[in-house]
């Protein structure tokens, strides 16, 4: 059964066209990724389907009572309370069942009857829903979003426009409901939060609706691609890799058969032509009505269009040395107030290499880059960047550009040029028509990236510094993007949490931690080799640490059950207290035991899903998967001493 299912969508804004004749449907547990280009009506669509808009033409129709959590690409967050209270917010309806039961058993104390027969149901539907564990499971999201517990009670109102949006995802994910419409959900996250939202949606119940131009995401969640484009749509049965292939293959065999049916149409039109007034003329006007019915009712399309892509390139005056950028016990943050952000112990990066710098949001990558551009001094050591090597330096926020000026502007201050000259150069990086003299301040995050990859490519550096390039750009931008870089005879350093771009380019991969397992500062590792070699070790390293860990837990289980065997009294009876009375003694056991009885399920459900995925080679859900039993097998460890204790 469909959750959502719309027939005949079309949308015009005045005399202009977004879409038309769109025809979908969302089945329940469905994993859709929307993508397209910028300005093909994406947004519009999930509008459209989840009723924040209403449609030219057609009709949604959605299962009784569907309940959609909508992440809007820039929510808003109201009122003054905390960002603990509004995750909580979530479970408004399990905190008053918890209210009702304490109430109850209040009343179960004073021998009420009526109460006992009134809890035992609302209990177990409490605990069905997670009622004993509500502040654990809030408290695992907001840290899988990357805020830290010292974070939970900040206001709303201290928070920045990236975190309310974290926060607000935070708030959705608890909620659980039946549809989530996610309008690009990784903004504003770092790689080690969007790998735990991909393995979080693995997971979750619900059907899963996201605009997003993350490959690597789509390639993570999504069993299904909406491609959204000239205004129609086209749905592939497929991850982001089986997409583009499928595509491609769609693509040729509708201009072999537009190839075919052209050719059969003008031969039919030739013998009509030749036989029309002659003695064939009975059979050409046959022809003829065939012919016009094949064109009125199964005339095949011509091939798409190509994309409107910006088309980027640059060129490099000279190669510079064999190494071009080194550091031994670098030190990055701020000296006048005595911040210390990173310690960089050797680096080197040789010519022609592409590393790729990765971490944590705020852990001091963008403070690295200004380092080594010079905006900012080191804190300690130095870098040291080679000889003949010339610095271009793309700046994540866009400081670079300048908000009052036009976009020709930027240009011609950053090269003269003719005017002419400019703005065929600025139609390259599609800024065509009236857009050249558009002020940079009235540009939306996508074109003031395109305003400044078009002022790098004016110079002739060969080593780039790319701090965040494919943020707001769309994914047909991000591939020309990416195959510059793939051709660039250069060298390049690159911030971003793009995994796609960094697992195509990088051969380096630069890992940025925060202050952690007895450090007192971040710091920078280096693995040499692609990300995807990065990842494997990574996982196998924490692999290692788990198993560690569990027999570290085992050998302390097994300490703390002969301490309790020699703490027993001579008449066999322990001499710990539990403090329960006889009532609440018994109520206390049956819980723990059905809450044994569930973690023992959960167990046996995540061995199944994992060895799906084991067969299936998704490491990322293998990954999920061996935490969450991890987790669970200490859950399950903990109600077992519990019930020990209460047994006894």
């Amino acid at each position: 059964m469909s959750v959502l299912t719309a027939s005949n969508l079309s949308k015009s804004f005045g005399a202009t066209e977004i879409f038309s004749d769109i025809s979908v449907e969302i089945p329940r547990g469905a994993r859709t990724a929307l993508v397209g280009p910028n300005g093909a009506g994406k947004t519009t669509l999930l509008h459209i389907l989840i009723g924040e808009q209403s449609a030219t033409t057609g009709e949604v129709q959605a299962m009784k009572g569907l309940r959609v959590g909508f992440l809007p690409q820039r929510p808003e967050l109201l009122g003054d309370h905390s960002l603990r209270e509004e995750a909580m917010a979530a479970f408004a309806e399990l905190q008053q069942r918890e209210a009702e039961l304490a109430q109850l058993e209040e009343q179960m104390a004073a021998g009420d009857e009526d109460a006992l027969e009134r809890y035992g149901p609302l209990q177990e539907k409490f605990e069905a829903d997670g009622g004993y564990i509500y502040p654990d499971t809030l408290r695992s999201v907001l840290k899988g979003l990357g805020f830290r517990e010292d974070q939970f009670d900040m206001p709303l109102t201290a928070l920045s426009g990236g975190q309310k949006t974290r926060a607000v995802l935070a708030r959705l994910l608890l909620e659980k409901p039946d549809l989530l419409a996610l309008d690009e959900p990784t903004n504003h996250l770092d790689i080690d939060a969007v790998e735990w939202l991909e393995g979080y949606l693995t997971t979750f119940e619900g059907a899963v609706l996201a605009i997003s131009h993350d490959r690597y995401f789509i390639d993570a969640f999504a069993n299904t691609v909406w491609e959204l484009e000239w205004g129609t749509l086209e749905t592939y049965r497929a991850n982001y890799t089986q997409y583009i292939q499928q595509r491609t293959e769609r693509r040729e065999r509708l201009q072999k058969e537009f190839e075919a049916q052209q050719a059969f149409i003008a031969k039919e039109e030739d013998y009509i032509k030749r036989n029309i007034a002659g003695q064939n003329t009975r059979q050409a006007q046959g022809r003829r009505k065939r012919l016009d019915r094949l064109k009125r009712d199964n005339l095949i399309s011509g091939p798409e269009r190509e994309k409107d892509t910006m088309r980027f390139q640059m060129e490099i005056n000279h190669r510079g040395n064999e190494y071009v950028l080194e550091a031994d016990d670098l030190k990055v943050g701020y000296p006048e107030s005595d911040t210390l952000l990173l310690e960089v112990q050797d680096i080197k990066l040789e010519r022609g290499e592409i590393a790729a710098l990765i971490g944590p949001n705020g852990v001091g990558k963008s403070t690295f880059i200004k380092t080594i551009t010079r905006q900012l001094p080191a804190y300690d050591g130095d870098v040291t960047v080679g000889d003949k090597v010339e610095l271009g330096y793309f700046a994540q926020a866009h400081e670079t550009l300048n908000p009052d000026n036009t976009v020709i502007d930027e240009i011609i201050a950053t090269k003269h040029m003719p005017l002419s000259e400019a703005r065929s150069y600025l139609a390259r990086y599609l800024f065509r028509g009236d857009d050249p003299f558009r002020k940079i301040g009235s540009l939306s995050g996508g074109e003031r990236g395109r305003v400044a990859l078009a002022k790098l490519a004016l110079g002739t550096a060969n080593l780039l510094l790319l701090d965040e390039p494919t943020n707001h750009l769309d994914i047909p931008s991000q591939e020309v993007l990416e195959n510059m870089l793939t051709d660039y005879p250069g060298t390049a350093l690159i911030i971003s949490h793009d995994r796609y771009l960094v697992d195509a380019l990088a051969t380096q991969v630069w890992v940025a931690r925060p202050a952690e397992n007895g450090r007192d500062t971040g710091h920078v590792t280096v693995f040499k080799g692609s990300y995807t070699e990065y990842v494997q070790a990574r996982r196998a390293q924490e692999a290692a640490q788990q198993e560690a860990e569990a027999r570290a837990r085992a050998a302390e289980k097994a300490k703390t059950a002969e301490k309790s065997s020699n703490g027993k009294s001579a008449n066999g009876t322990s001499n710990k207290k539990h403090g329960l009375n006889p009532f609440q003694l018994k109520k206390r056991i049956a819980e723990v035991e059905q809450h044994i009885e569930a973690l023992e399920q959960k167990l046996e459900q995540i061995t199944v899903d994992l060895e799906a995925a084991s067969a299936a080679g998704n490491a990322a859900r293998v990954h999920t998967l061996g935490e969450a039993y991890t987790q669970a097998e200490a859950d399950l460890e903990a109600a077992m001493d519990e019930w020990a204790l209460l047994a006894e």
